[in-house]
């Protein structure tokens, strides 16, 4: 993400600049609108979509007195989706500008810290409230106690308000991301990079939702999610201290089972679990996917994902060793001082013997390595 630098200037109304600083007030307003149109019967009907969970249905369950309330996914979730987009924006501001901004004035980061620092500040944030969110779901539906009903019952087309809720949830804030790019004026060079982290989110929560598998990225995601926790907040203590590097080898541990785990519940739940059920014939009216084909696909699409998660984590690991292994250049001999006492201005621009010095402001301090 880029760094928002605030001016005195008032920028031209509705230009790209006072967009982007005022975009948390504007998409602020626009949620506005919405909560506005629940108060008017004319309006109540079509604004209620954007606001509340659809699909509702009572079902009776025999032996208690009143019926369990479930819901189904439908054409009208892009409507919930799109506002909670809005809340994800606003909420995303918020922490910006009343926690990371404050810390980043203290810190004095350099520009690429700084930029880090906001990532990893924002998605730590993230994942740490849908790593409890989701995890409450898990024990109270009992999906530990009894790992096969993460494929017993299969379709699971009813799921209750909580199921439903975080993922509609978790769409939002992928989707916030996209607009993120420009209000948080992202480098091009990011762009890319940001584009396929987003889009392998969206794909598979969208995938697991619409394929009735909620239960099984439920508990993906919520491993996923612990995961990249500890990664984040790793960094956000190297930054403050880059002594501190030892969160970093306990997440490539951490990173490895994750892996190993979502490979072993994936086989165990598309692979065995839904290729011994008795219905295995397509249907959409019912929301039976379980044919070969797509288990298949499923199969296919996690691999490939963890794969690629893998292939970045060696480069990266890779990378870190290199650098702590690559021999240091010697240090250079202080000139010696002049009769008049100062060196010219020209040794004091450029630096001694015509090398430029880096600004300790503007790039990250060199590592100093411990001798073995």
């Amino acid at each position: 993400m880029g760094i928002r630098k605030k001016t005195n200037k008032n920028p031209p109304v509705l230009s790209h600049e006072f967009v982007i600083q005022n975009h948390a007030d504007i998409v602020s307003c626009l949620a506005m609108v919405f909560l506005l149109g629940l108060m008017f019967e004319i309006t109540a009907k079509m604004t209620v979509m954007f606001v509340t969970l659809q699909y509702n249905v009572t079902i009776p369950v025999e032996g208690v007195l009143e019926p369990i309330s479930l819901y189904h996914y439908g054409i009208k979730d892009i409507a919930t989706v799109f506002f909670y987009m809005l809340v994800a924006i606003i909420l995303h501001a918020v922490i910006q500008e009343y926690v990371l901004d404050k810390i980043n004035r203290r810190m004095h980061f350099s520009k690429t810290k700084h930029s880090k620092f906001n990532e990893s500040g924002q998605l730590s944030a993230f994942y740490l409230f849908s790593c409890i969110w989701g995890a409450s779901i898990i024990v109270a539906e009992n999906y530990f106690a009894d790992p096969t009903s993460l494929w017993k019952g299969y379709p699971h087309t009813y799921f209750p308000f909580q199921i439903k809720f975080f993922y509609i949830s978790q769409l939002a804030y992928w989707f916030h991301a996209f607009p993120e790019l420009y209000f948080q004026k992202a480098k091009k060079e990011d762009i890319p990079r940001q584009l396929v982290y987003i889009g392998l989110y969206l794909f598979h929560i969208a995938g697991a939702y619409l394929l009735n598998l909620n239960r099984l990225g439920l508990v993906l995601l919520v491993l996923h999610y612990f995961v990249e926790f500890f990664f984040h907040m790793s960094r956000l203590f190297y930054f403050s201290n880059e002594k501190f590097q030892k969160g970093f080898t306990l997440w490539a541990v951490l990173f490895v089972l994750g892996r190993l785990l979502t490979l072993i519940l994936s086989v165990l739940t598309v692979g065995f679990g839904l290729a011994r059920a008795e219905n295995q014939d397509l249907d959409f009216s019912s929301g039976n996917f379980n044919i070969l084909a797509i288990r298949i696909s499923v199969l296919a699409s996690i691999c490939i994902t963890q794969a690629f998660m893998m292939w970045k984590f060696i480069n990266f690991q890779l990378r870190r060793w290199r650098e702590h292994s690559a021999p240091h250049p010697p240090s250079q001999k202080k000139k010696p001082v002049s009769a008049k006492g100062k060196s010219s201005r020209k040794e004091k621009e450029n630096g001694i013997n015509g090398t430029i010095t880096s600004n300790g402001a503007d790039s990250p301090r060199s590592r100093k390595e411990k001798s073995s």
